[in-house]
């Protein structure tokens, strides 16, 4: 998650965090020979047999390629090109997009504690006029934010109908487990488009205020993957959003000073890591 500088997000910063531990998975290269195979989850797994987001398709292009964070499991690759499709169809421009994960998976050294099973894609929500941009000018491309500074709203001079159909169009994307975005995104939905079915994939957290998070269920036949709890049942236009903009969200309780710590990775990750 990238959060941009005027903003003031709704929670504590979780952007850029130093975790050394990634610093292996993010220098390997290629993937792990093998099928397809995830293991473990989103927040601690790694994937053997992924595969690569080509910079260039018909109806995106993916920023930050020097990162080598555009690799996933075949179902995320349907996804996207099957979102570019329908975003496309729908008279969007070219989609943008962003981290997806590392080669063999695994934690990140910085940016993001999830993106490690290779379910997992930033998409920017960014609706101005699509250049064909040289791979090269695509690393210092920045979105501004669409939420107000104060964070109650989405910002009335920025946000478009486009931007809500893109996050509809990604929340309805088949094998979604849920898309992330900022609370006030989620609330500008909700006031829109109450009781839509695909409301309950779009779950508010902090940053995502320039773009959204998909995220996949684990694939059929992957016995290793672990998935996340469903989101709750409804539209998630209730209680649960309007803390996000109380007191307790706002201003949570300081804690401890500590060092990070290393997300507890399945065993059998290690060979992943290491295999020729």
């Amino acid at each position: 998650m990238l959060l941009l500088a005027g903003l003031a997000p709704l929670g504590p910063a979780t952007a850029q965090v130093s975790r050394p531990w990634g610093l292996p998975w993010a220098a390997v290269g290629g993937p792990a020979p093998g099928s397809p195979h995830i293991i473990g989850g989103t927040g601690a797994g790694c994937i053997i047999g992924a595969e690569p987001l080509p910079s260039d398709g018909p109806g995106w292009q993916a920023v930050r390629v020097s990162r080598n964070r555009h690799w996933g499991h075949p179902a995320l690759l349907r996804a996207i090109r099957g979102l570019a499709a329908r975003a496309m169809a729908a008279g969007l421009p070219a989609l943008w997009v962003g981290d997806m994960s590392q080669a063999r998976g695994g934690p990140l050294p910085f940016g993001h504690a999830s993106h490690q099973a290779g379910l997992d894609v930033d998409i920017w929500l960014d609706l101005s006029p699509r250049r064909g941009l040289a791979v090269a000018e695509r690393e210092d491309v920045l979105v501004p934010s669409l939420v107000l500074r104060g964070g109650d709203a989405v910002d009335p001079a920025r946000w478009q109908p486009g931007h809500a159909l893109l996050v509809r169009l990604a929340a309805e994307t088949p094998g979604v487990d849920r898309v992330l975005v900022n609370p006030a995104i989620k609330q500008e939905l909700c006031r829109t488009s109450a009781g839509a079915p695909w409301l309950r994939r779009v779950r508010p957290w902090w940053g995502h205020d320039e773009h959204l998070h998909l995220r996949l269920r684990c694939p059929a036949g992957q016995g290793d993957c672990v998935d996340m709890v469903p989101p709750p049942p409804g539209d998630g236009c209730d209680a649960t959003l309007a803390w996000w903009f109380g007191a307790e969200a706002r201003t949570p309780a300081p804690r401890p000073a500590r060092p990070a710590q290393r997300p507890r990775m399945p065993a059998a990750c290690a060979a992943v890591l290491q295999a020729d």
